[in-house]
């Protein structure tokens, strides 16, 4: 049986092409937010409107006016991520506020290299726009990976090779390609930019967290050592170190670039965090319309937490376009103070070793699964759903064909959609703790070695009005890209109808959001009884 991490790491190698950008060979809702007529595998009207900006959003980014320049489609790296780059690095901050700098620490064997920016958006189907290129910097090989004894945590001890500025950068998302002299590497470094503050925006808060979590670089991640023994695993890891998949990318590439992209694309007045701003700032997401948990939003700190909870119960609306979300509860700490990076850049995550964690002796919580002790706190309580399994590969059968959210889609109960569900899936268990109303949108049959289960979708109001939407399947910013007659082992073997049946829900979910409470207009009739009575 292969491992969790091997399964999740398989489909990220699966989705490399999402590097080069997206496909405009099926319609899909204009930058504008107007839709062109529907293709015969999408039964479709027309996409709600796209809302007018809340008024009080911030007016200093227009992603309209900014996703009218000129993109670059040659931006992404092609072919198979290597085991040992010519060129690679990381950045010592995860996020930086707009105008703010960086430090990058690269290791090159190939002797000089070039830094170039690029900010990920729609740009007419280009993917990403070049921001900013370094001059000509002198490389040099850097030290091998430092392995902590006790804690396994594989750290790449390098010194800051350049200084990067960002301003006159535009906040987003960004990938900054290393590219090594006379074309012998390149390699990308993930880095989000973010604005002095949310308002008005629906906000796509970066997972690094998770990113680190599956991250195999130097040999050890939270769930293998270099044996692939969990044995050996590490129980820090930390974000002084490349990414070891995507050619740098990490897992943005699969689980969060096309929810960017597509996002962009509809106009939308977004805004991004990463889920450490989150935790280290109570007011980060003050003023916000929305948050969107992209589709592998795992590792969780209490802080990001309790953050992500007040601003729900204040009126935030909450998508999570994934599976498997706030699942793990970790501690950020402190970076060794040798390597010059700020602080709170180690995910500490001792899973059911955490009675040997030093942090949870001195009082901290119990670094595990939310939903175990001794610190029981399930994830359904904020979210609605609770993780339920992997790995899996089923059809997302729909429940509620009435139900706001497929306004447009034309489907029918029973519908199904094959290979959406998958690998990772959610559902509404009445064992826990949840949010209610709480409306069942689509209940997927699911068998598992253990037995029958069911994956789930679904939708929950809150008294402040704020709305929670829950995807239940991992596969979901996955298949924003889907197209085509679905073939066997590229992207899951998901199709054009699928793709565009989650388009089409998504544009939906996030208009409606992006309008303000959504749960005001559109409250959840709870039948929780009735599906699993």
């Amino acid at each position: 049986m292969p491992t969790r991490r091997r399964l999740l790491a398989g489909a990220a190698a699966a989705s490399i092409g999402a590097a080069a950008g997206c496909s405009t060979d099926e319609p899909g809702p204009r930058p504008d937010g107007s839709t062109p007529p529907p293709t015969a595998s999408a039964r479709s009207t027309p996409a709600p409107p796209a809302p007018a900006r809340p008024a009080t959003a911030d007016a200093a980014f227009d992603v309209v006016a900014e996703n009218a320049r000129p993109g670059d489609p040659d931006w992404g790296i092609t072919g198979a991520s290597p085991s040992n780059p010519s060129v690679e690095g990381w950045a010592d901050r995860s996020s930086v506020p707009v105008g703010g700098a960086f430090g990058l620490h690269v290791s090159s064997r190939a002797g000089a290299f070039r830094v170039r920016a690029f900010r990920i958006g729609w740009y007419g189907g280009a993917g990403a726009r070049l921001v900013w290129t370094s001059p000509t910097v002198a490389g040099r090989r850097q030290p091998a990976p430092r392995v902590a004894p006790v804690t396994r945590t594989a750290r790449a001890d390098w010194s800051r090779t350049l200084e990067v500025d960002t301003s006159g950068w535009p906040p987003g998302c960004y990938l900054l390609r290393l590219d090594a002299e006379r074309g012998s590497g390149r390699r990308f470094v993930p880095l989000t930019v973010t604005a002095p503050d949310v308002r008005g925006r629906l906000v796509i808060i970066n997972a690094p967290a998770t990113w680190q979590a599956y991250n195999t670089w130097g040999g050890y991640s939270l769930y293998q050592g270099p044996d692939g023994a969990l044995a050996s695993r590490s129980l820090e890891v930390t974000l002084d170190r490349p990414y070891s998949q995507q050619h740098g990318a990490g897992l943005f590439a699969v689980y969060e670039q096309p929810l960017v992209q597509f996002a962009e694309r509809l106009g939308l007045p977004v805004g991004y965090l990463t889920g450490p701003d989150v935790a280290g700032d109570p007011h980060a997401l003050d003023g916000a319309v929305a948050m969107v948990s992209p589709g592998h939003d795992e590792y969780w700190s209490p802080e990001q937490r309790r953050h992500v909870t007040a601003a729900r119960d204040a009126g935030t609306n909450l998508a999570v376009l994934g599976a498997n979300a706030c699942y793990r509860r970790i501690r950020l700490a402190p970076s060794d103070p040798s390597s010059g990076a700020r602080p709170a850049r180690t995910v500490v995550c001792y899973k059911g070793d955490y009675a040997l964690d030093p942090g949870y002796r001195a009082g901290d919580p119990a670094t595990t699964d939310y939903r175990l002790a001794p610190d029981r706190d399930p994830e359904s309580r904020l979210l609605g759903v609770l993780y339920e399994g992997f790995p899996c590969d089923e059809p997302w059968r729909v429940t509620d064909p009435g139900a706001w959210v497929f306004a447009g889609t034309g489907v029918r109960a029973g519908e199904s959609f094959p290979h959406l569900v998958g690998v990772e899936f959610d559902r509404v268990n009445p064992a826990y703790p949840t949010p209610r109303p709480i409306q069942v949108l689509a209940h997927s049959p699911v068998l598992m070695a253990d037995g029958p289960t069911h994956a789930d979708a679904s939708w929950a109001t809150l008294p402040a009005g704020a709305g929670v939407f829950a995807s239940g399947t991992m596969r979901w910013v996955e298949a924003l890209r889907a197209r085509g007659p679905g073939r066997p082992g590229h992207d899951h073997g998901l199709d054009g109808r699928t793709g565009a049946f989650v388009r089409r829900v998504t544009a939906t979910v996030l208009h409606t959001f992006a309008a303000g409470p959504a749960g005001r207009i559109h409250p959840a009739t709870d039948d929780l009884d009735r599906v699993y009575g």
